[in-house]
C-alpha cells in the first residue's frame, strides 16, 4: 500500500531540478515504489573530499534530499511542508568513483514528525553510509 498523499513520478522529480545543492551535485531519481524512493549521486570532483574519496557531507546531502523529498509527498503540500530537524550518518566504507545509490524508507510518518531510514550503497551493492533523518512537519508559511 502506497504511503504517498501525492504520487511522486520520475518525470516530476527529475524534471523539477531547479538550482540548489542537489542539482549542483548531480543527484537524480532512479526509482519510486509504494514506500521508497531511490536516487543516485556521482562520486567525482563535486563530491570528493581532499583525499579523493566521497565526502561524508555529500552523503548527508543525498540522505537529506531523499528524506525530504519522500516526506514532502507524505503531507498535504497546500497546507504543510517538511524541514530537516536532525540527521545522523554512519560512514561505513569509502568510494572513489562511479555513483552511490541511496534508498529511503519510512520508519515513522506522523502528523508532526517523520523519521526516515536511508541506506547509501555503491552501484554493486556495497554499503557506504547508513543515515536517519528526522523531519518536522510544519504549516506552510
Amino acid at each position: 500500500m502506497a504511503i504517498w498523499k501525492t504520487t511522486p513520478t520520475l518525470e516530476l522529480l527529475n524534471g523539477s531540478r531547479g538550482g540548489g545543492l542537489p542539482n549542483h551535485l548531480g543527484i537524480e531519481t532512479l526509482e519510486i515504489g509504494d514506500d521508497f524512493i531511490v536516487m543516485r549521486m556521482p562520486v567525482d570532483t563535486r563530491t570528493h573530499q581532499p583525499y579523493g574519496i566521497l565526502h561524508g557531507g555529500a552523503s548527508c546531502v543525498l540522505a537529506e534530499t531523499l528524506g525530504s523529498v519522500a516526506g514532502s509527498f507524505c503531507v498535504d503540500l497546500e497546507k504543510k511542508i517538511v524541514v530537516g530537524l536532525e540527521i545522523n550518518a554512519n560512514h561505513i566504507s569509502s568510494v572513489r568513483s562511479g555513483y552511490v545509490v541511496g534508498t529511503v524508507r519510512p520508519i515513522h510518518v506522523g502528523r508532526s514528525t517523520h523519521v526516515w531510514d536511508i541506506q547509501i550503497k555503491t552501484e554493486d551493492g556495497k554499503l557506504v553510509c547508513v543515515s536517519r533523518l528526522t523531519l518536522a512537519v510544519i504549516d506552510r508559511p
